[in-house]
């Protein structure tokens, strides 16, 4: 799985660098660790996500898309954070799960989706159990998001532009719109429906967060 990393084509920018040799991606990622700025309980994802309890959320370092706006840009772009190897991610998500966690949320974790399918295997031979949650920008690849086939329960990324203009002024990046709409369309086929559980939350399927820009809301 790790070898994903030698000639590196994760995200749809495919920089093609060898961050295994410690060449940093277009995300700025390097190395076959993972740096990770925060994990804890967040409780303020949508309440079916959420909930009361909170989400076991992992912010992962680093990102492929480093919108102008981002509200995260020390970890986004400064790469804020602590590098850990597959083996302590796993051991967060288990301790996540402890804590009662509704389920793992990992938070732009496209750069480091080998790492992560590692761990969860890990995690999950060892006991986890609940809903793993995929929280991203939207700009993926399909082959990228079947390699989470089976790992990833829900899907939550965002919708950021219908304009390409405004994804290339905005990211930088000159596809948005149909890069979003085929990623959207392959964690759709991998979910199906929504399915909740008896109190509501969700667990399992695709939420779609649309962005509405100051003065672009058409």
């Amino acid at each position: 799985m790790l070898e994903e990393l030698a000639r590196c084509t994760l995200c749809p920018r495919e920089c093609g660098v060898n961050r295994l040799a410690g060449e940093p991606g277009a995300c700025g990622a390097v190395g076959e660790t993972v740096r990770v700025a925060r994990a804890a309980l967040h409780y303020w994802e949508e309440p079916c996500i959420s909930g009361e309890e909170g989400s076991g959320t992992v912010f992962f370092s680093y990102c492929p898309l480093k919108c102008v706006f981002c509200q995260n840009r020390e970890i986004s772009r400064g790469g804020a954070g602590k590098d850990i190897s597959v083996r302590r991610l796993a051991e967060i998500f288990l301790e996540l799960q402890a804590q009662n966690a509704r389920n793992i949320n990992l938070v732009t974790p496209t750069h480091y989706i080998p790492q992560i399918v590692l761990a969860l295997r890990e995690a999950k031979a060892a006991g986890l159990t609940i809903p793993v949650v995929c929280n991203c920008g939207g700009y993926e690849k399909p082959e990228t998001i079947r390699l989470l086939k089976g790992s990833v329960d829900i899907w939550l990324p965002d919708f950021k532009y219908w304009d390409d203009e405004l994804g290339l002024r905005f990211s930088g990046v000159p596809d948005y719109r149909e890069r979003a709409m085929k990623a959207i369309d392959e964690m759709v086929c991998q979910t199906g429906a929504c399915v909740f559980d008896e109190e509501g939350y969700l667990r399992k399927g695709v939420v779609v967060r649309h962005l509405l820009l100051p003065g672009h809301v058409k």
